[in-house]
């Protein structure tokens, strides 16, 4: 295995739901398919019942590897 492919990222995605809510999902991931069915079983495991995914997008992909890697999320306005 090449060191590439051992390498994790942090993954931000947004998920969009039948009903219109919209969720943002942070996952720690070696690729960009096990970081979707990553954040797919924590929105299962964070709502009652199961919800229908409309869509759900990669927003950002970080290497992990070096201190401050993260990501500012806004969740709402104030106005």
């Amino acid at each position: 295995m090449t060191e590439e492919q051992t390498e994790s990222y942090l993954y931000k995605l947004e998920a969009e739901l039948e009903e219109g809510r919209l969720l943002t999902v942070v996952v720690l991931a070696k690729s960009d398919e096990r970081a979707f069915s990553t954040a797919e079983n924590n929105i299962l495991r964070h709502t009652i019942a199961p919800p229908h995914i409309k869509q759900l997008s990669l927003v950002e992909k970080k290497p992990i590897g070096r201190q401050g890697v993260g990501y500012v999320i806004e969740t709402s306005h104030f106005g």
